[in-house]
């Protein structure tokens, strides 16, 4: 065999690992940015709007990943979750008499119930982005209940604002309990033992207490 042939040879067999490791590469990102797509829901989509490249959405979204994974979240023991949720609806039945400062202590309640899952809650984005990869789908409640709180705080926000900021708040803090804040348990006709602990797959018709809470929903 003619050295021009070895060198063709290797040279075929070069670029065929070449193109193996090439479609490998390609194979391996699409199915990290099918697992992110999966893992963020609506946030991956946002990302990608707010950084404009995929590549560094999908980064800054691994980086929520990394600094999730340091941080030590627990679920919510059920006494506490049992205090939590008659604070809850304590909050949502005043909305109608002060339905500014229900909000204030809605945001209030939501944010204490992350530090005891152990969520950091100094800055409010960063609360965003720690809180996106566990609860990616109500994260734009979140936003959206902030944003209207800080209107609320410079005395711009209507009362049909301070309502959905209520419903969006609502939508977090279910999530965050694990459980859901139903009419049985406003009732206290719970099924376990009168204590009203449920599953967050019951009752859709969460929230505040008594018929007054009910202006919120």
């Amino acid at each position: 065999m003619s050295i021009g042939v070895i060198i063709a040879v290797v040279v075929v067999v070069i670029l065929l690992v070449a193109v193996g490791v090439a479609v490998a590469t390609i194979g391996k990102r699409k199915r990290e940015s099918k697992k992110l797509q999966q893992g963020f829901g609506p946030e991956y989509d946002r990302a990608l709007e707010q950084h404009g490249d995929r590549k560094e959405a999908e980064s800054k979204l691994k980086e929520r990943q990394d600094r999730r994974e340091g941080l030590d979240i627990r679920p919510l023991e059920p006494d506490q979750q049992q205090h939590f949720a008659g604070e809850w609806r304590n909050v949502q039945a005043r909305f109608v008499d002060a339905p500014q400062e229900a909000v204030r202590e809605s945001d209030q309640l939501v944010r204490e119930v992350m530090r005891q899952r152990g969520y950091p809650v100094d800055n409010f984005n960063q609360r965003a982005d720690d809180i996106s990869v566990d609860h990616p789908h109500v994260v734009e409640n979140y936003r959206s209940a902030g944003e209207i709180a800080e209107r609320n705080e410079r005395g711009e926000a209507s009362t049909e604002d301070l309502r959905q900021a209520t419903v969006h708040y609502r939508a977090l803090f279910e999530e965050l309990l694990d459980t859901q804040v139903s009419d049985r348990q406003r009732q206290g006709h719970g099924t376990d033992g009168g204590h009203g602990q449920q599953s967050p797959g019951q009752g859709n018709d969460a929230g505040a207490g008594g018929r007054r809470g009910e202006e919120v929903r």
